[in-house]
């Protein structure tokens, strides 16, 4: 294989791609909630949870936030079988691949340079998305592949082996451009640090000065505080610094020989020197980033129904926290468009983090809401909230996908959805058309623009030649207009600053209309049918050629 060639997952229905409607989005002040006042001066308020298919939903926010996310985490449906009605031919694991695929696509590009994307997902297609996110992202931006432990006791009702951990898939946007962010250190690293000669200097730790790895000058002898006379380092190590190192540390107080002064040496390291932070490790066990039963009694708690258990693997606080902690700082962007029970919202909120969350599900009203609401006023006091000490304060603003631009008429003609007022329309052919929708308050057809010298101008209006004519002069030389109307009756190629289009013919190949969900539905699919005994079918036809030979008997059957 030439090194120009890529290595790509394939799979059935691999090639077929939806063709995505650029949808709006319409508020809902009823269920977006802000609190009365500042509680600080990081508080967050233009956070947004959607509600509605996420594909949609990510295609929504493409146009304005491409390139701004700093950090992004889901939390997708890990194809168990749990989920599904059928699952015995593999064609959910097609479907669940091209589902990743198109929603990882559109992800990436909403991503900033220096950002990343953190994915939750267990043994049965973990393997298989790393691949995927390979092809997506280049295998060169991949960055690591933790092992998060789920579960605190094992099962002994198993079949093979009892599943304790998932992983979390990390992918940059560019490895050369992101940066982590190092651990806050815990009271017990600090604990492992002590002063029993109290150097004045402050607690320290002793670490060897020996090691495996060959070292030219890490051959000499050394004579301790006591005079005992060491020829070397142990047996097959050498000494890490060289002869004058040793001695500058030695003279600075800065080698430990134990309290009798005879000991191997060992450098002191101290606390004051180290680092703020911890550089993170692959393995986070559940003491430091939670649990799933942790999670179910965080989610029980904020919705105050002991009994309910709807999401089977929900993510803890802790998790999140440690998530956001390495991967975004105060005020950064951070997406979550997989939003189950709303934990990536609520932590990003109380990290001070700005979010956008999407979720399809009715617990988006039933669950999420009411979270983010208890975290808003401050009396959440679960999950993070004593350790980052959460107050209270921010605000979000609920959303919901707008229908369809197009619907059809009863002759099955595609037409303008009668529910569109001029402003939806508006702001819907701008993202249509490539344009950010910025209505100009003194010039009635400056609607969006996509310079600062091309502009859209939509209408529902039959527009005359004498009506565009004016327009026309009134754009003038310097700038060009867009001009999306129901219909005209003019010459338009006599307009030297306008483009004149008709809708709905100059979005009609756009793009699917009136499909609003493009959500894991392989619970509907047919099971197949049972398939022919062809060995009795073979018997038979065989069967019947000998009995239609010429001078045989026909026998009854």
């Amino acid at each position: 294989m030439s090194k120009k060639q890529k290595l790509e997952l394939t799979w059935i229905g691999k090639e077929d791609r939806p063709r995505l409607e650029p949808r709006i989005l319409l508020e809902d002040p009823q269920l977006s909630h802000h609190a009365p006042h500042r509680v600080s001066e990081q508080d967050q308020f233009d956070n947004r949870l959607i509600k509605g298919d996420n594909l949609l939903a990510l295609k929504a926010l493409e146009q304005e936030f491409t390139g701004q996310v700093k950090c992004i985490y889901i939390d997708p449906p890990y194809n168990t079988g749990s989920a599904f009605t059928h699952y015995d031919d593999g064609l959910e694991h097609s479907i669940w691949l091209s589902m990743m695929r198109e929603r990882l696509e559109i992800l990436r590009r909403l991503l900033s340079e220096d950002g990343s994307i953190w994915i939750t997902i267990d043994d049965n297609e973990c393997h298989y998305l790393k691949v995927l996110c390979d092809e997506v992202f280049g295998r060169s931006n991949f960055i690591s592949s933790i092992i998060w432990q789920k579960m605190y006791t094992t099962k002994n009702s198993a079949r093979h082996f009892s599943s304790m951990h998932d992983y979390l898939l990390v992918f940059a946007k560019n490895s050369e451009q992101w940066v982590r962010n190092d651990l806050p250190r815990s009271a017990k690293q600090d604990d492992a640090y002590k002063n029993p000669d109290h150097d004045p200097r402050g607690p320290w730790k002793a670490t060897p000065i020996q090691a495996r790895n060959y070292y030219s000058k890490g051959l000499y002898s050394i004579t301790s505080p006591s005079n005992r006379l060491i020829s070397g380092p142990p047996k097959g190590t050498y000494w890490r610094i060289s002869e004058d190192r040793f001695k500058e540390l030695q003279a600075d107080n800065r080698i430990w020989w134990g309290e009798k002064g005879d000991n191997m040496p060992a450098q002191k390291r101290f606390l004051s020197d180290v680092k703020d932070g911890v550089v993170p490790s692959t393995f986070w066990s559940y003491d430091e980033a939670g649990h799933n039963a942790e999670a179910k009694n965080e989610i029980r708690a904020v919705t105050n129904n002991v009994e309910e258990d709807i999401f089977i693997t929900p993510k803890p606080e802790r998790l999140l926290k440690r998530v956001l902690e390495i991967a975004a700082n105060p005020g950064d962007l951070v997406l979550d468009s997989f939003a189950g029970s709303g934990t990536t919202g609520a932590v990003a909120h109380k990290m001070n983090r700005r979010w956008i969350m999407v979720e399809l599900g009715e617990h988006c009203d039933t669950h999420i809401v009411p979270r983010l609401r208890k975290v808003i006023d401050g009396t959440d006091a679960g999950g993070i909230s004593s350790a980052v000490n959460w107050q209270g304060g921010g605000g979000f603003r609920y959303y919901r996908l707008a229908d369809s631009l197009l619907k059809e008429d009863r002759w099955g003609n595609l037409v303008i959805n009668r529910d569109y007022n001029a402003e939806m329309l508006s702001e819907a052919m701008c993202k249509l058309m490539g344009f950010r929708y910025a209505p100009s308050r003194d010039v009635y057809w400056q609607q969006g623009l996509s310079s600062e010298r091309d502009y859209i101008y939509v209408t529902t209006s039959t527009l005359t030649h004498e009506q565009l004519a004016a327009l026309d002069d009134e754009v003038g030389e310097d700038r060009s207009l867009l001009v999306c109307c129901k219909a005209f009756k003019a010459n338009v190629s006599a307009f030297q600053n306008l483009t004149v289009k008709k809708i709905p013919n100059a979005v009609l190949r756009k793009c699917e209309w009136n499909r609003d969900d493009y959500s894991l539905q392989v619970a509907e699919l047919k099971p197949p049918e049972p398939a022919p005994n062809t060995q009795i079918s073979l018997f038979d036809e065989v069967r019947e050629e000998v009995l239609n030979q010429p001078g045989k008997k026909k026998r009854k059957r």
